[in-house]
């Protein structure tokens, strides 16, 4: 993690944050790349279910979603591009597909197997879980659909917990990935 970490630096700025900050959010990448400055309130960012013609793909499972933004996430948003985009390409426009070609190029640069955006998230995940949070934690988290009857009997919004969760997790990450603690070397990918 901290090679990976330190190898965002060689890369577009705009586009090391946009990665970073799949990683501390565990969001798909294809919504981290849309995020607009106007979705994120008083710390958490809300993503719209629908789509918003020319703004905004929706999420994809259609639900909306809202997710807590750690301070070590926070760090990362900068200023949005005049269109809105907070992680916005040369022409202001969403990133998209160039966040494959940089991950194709690290992972080149650091001798490894070939990863993706996505596999940021799926760490993410991973080290929810690890913290000892559950399953439940991550997939409501990362917008999974569970459906059934829980969905109709628990009303709970998560939101100190959510809070919680996001904060401990970002600040496992930016340590681990800055080298200030010990980890158990784990393979990056799937």
């Amino acid at each position: 993690m901290p090679r990976f970490w330190q190898a965002l630096n060689d890369i577009d700025p705009a586009q090391a944050a946009a990665l970073k900050a799949i990683l501390l959010l565990g969001q798909r990448p294809g919504e981290v790349v849309n995020m607009r400055r106007e979705h994120i309130v008083d710390g958490w960012w809300q993503m719209p279910g629908e789509p918003i013609p020319s703004i905004w793909p929706g999420t994809k499972n259609g639900a909306s979603h809202r997710v807590w933004i750690p301070k070590a996430a926070q760090a990362l948003l900068g200023d949005p591009s005049p269109t809105g985009f907070v992680f916005a390409g040369q022409r202001g426009k969403a990133m998209a597909y160039r966040l494959d070609k940089a991950m194709r190029e690290i992972s080149k640069k650091l001798g490894g197997d070939k990863v993706t955006p996505h596999d940021l998230r799926r760490t993410h995940g991973s080290t929810v879980t690890a913290l000892g949070f559950g399953r439940d934690a991550m997939n409501r988290i990362q917008n999974h659909k569970e459906g059934g009857i829980s969905d109709v009997y628990d009303q709970h919004h998560y939101m100190g917990e959510t809070k919680r969760i996001m904060e401990t997790v970002a600040n496992k990450i930016t340590a681990g990935a800055e080298g200030h603690v010990p980890s158990k070397v784990v393979k990056f990918g799937r």
